[in-house]
């Protein structure tokens, strides 16, 4: 238990810091877009960059594990989605928002420094498969519902071509692309060049840990709705419980692989939950919070799995 608090606890003290510092300075959010870019656009994808490249082409093909992870990640989001379609009622695209808080994790910010320091580099390849493609599912499905719910005023060809954009031109896809091309053909950066990389790889996880805190402290949580009493449970138990379940009873998929599927599944709430319900003017506040929420519980749930994994229960 004591290495896994010394695993767990400096990246939410980074968080923690991002929040004080959001809380005690009062700069306005806005403040944030040059950091944000900076993750988005430079510091991740050259670190999903060299983890790719320098992977063997055979460990980049298992099909099995993407269509498997994929599924779990479909499934948890219909899940939450009829819940709230069907049992309480809500329009469509209040039903999207909620599908998303219980099913679309903080794999882009979180993931990367949680899943390498818990089970060493050969975890940034299963890491960088699975989000692109959540995200690829995700930018989809957001608004192809949004459309049929009446909230898009696109016509379709427009909103198709605008999913494919979204999906090709998204900073961490292109640089798992060049990954993989780079894998495929055995090439070797350049040393300068790779010195560049290394160093925009070293500052993704302090980087994006501060920027969830911030992000945290400058939308403060106003009230508790009573929709994550289920949400936050699915998102932090159902969905790596039945990722695990779905992905234990392949037997020649390695434990790094497993793991890391795992603790994705178990990540809370990404931020980009509310970035979709902001864009479309939807259920905004109550995403914040869900965000907020699962972020403060997964402190817990995050270090009972990694103690679970790494002590070798599972």
């Amino acid at each position: 238990m004591l290495s896994v608090a010394s695993l767990v606890l400096p990246l939410f003290t980074l968080i923690g810091f991002g929040y004080v510092a959001g809380r005690y300075k009062k700069i306005p959010i806005e403040g944030l877009a040059w950091l944000n870019y900076f993750i988005i656009y430079f510091s991740l994808p050259a670190l999903f960059f060299r983890l790719l490249a320098a992977t063997p082409m055979n460990q980049l093909s298992n099909s099995g594990f993407l269509v498997r992870t994929s599924l779990v990640t479909l499934a948890v989001f219909l899940l939450c989605f009829c819940i709230a379609r069907f049992y309480k009622r809500v329009d469509s695209q209040v039903a999207t928002i909620q599908g998303f808080s219980g099913a679309y994790g903080n794999i882009g910010y979180l993931g990367p420094p949680l899943v390498i320091a818990a089970f060493g580099p050969e975890a940034g390849v299963p890491l960088a498969l699975i989000f692109c493609i959540d995200n690829s599912m995700h930018f989809t499905l957001a608004p192809l519902l949004m459309a049929l719910g009446g909230k898009s005023k696109q016509t379709w060809l427009l909103m198709v071509c605008g999913i494919f954009y979204r999906i090709f031109t998204h900073p961490f896809i292109v640089a798992t692309i060049f990954g993989i091309t780079a894998a495929w053909f055995q090439f070797e950066v350049p040393k300068p060049i790779d010195s560049v990389l290394v160093l925009l790889a070293s500052a993704a996880a302090p980087c994006a840990l501060f920027a969830m805190g911030v992000t945290a402290a400058l939308r403060p949580l106003k009230r508790v709705p009573i929709e994550l009493f289920y949400l936050v449970p699915v998102k932090l138990l159902i969905h790596p419980l039945l990722m695990y379940l779905v992905l234990k009873p392949m037997a020649s998929l390695d434990e790094v692989w497993l793991y890391t599927a795992v603790l994705l599944a178990a990540l809370p709430a990404a931020t980009n939950v509310f970035v979709i319900a902001q864009q479309y003017g939807v259920w905004e506040e109550r995403a914040s919070s869900a965000v907020v929420v699962s972020t403060f519980l997964s402190i817990f749930t995050l270090t009972a799995y990694l103690y679970l994994a790494r002590g070798g229960v599972l």
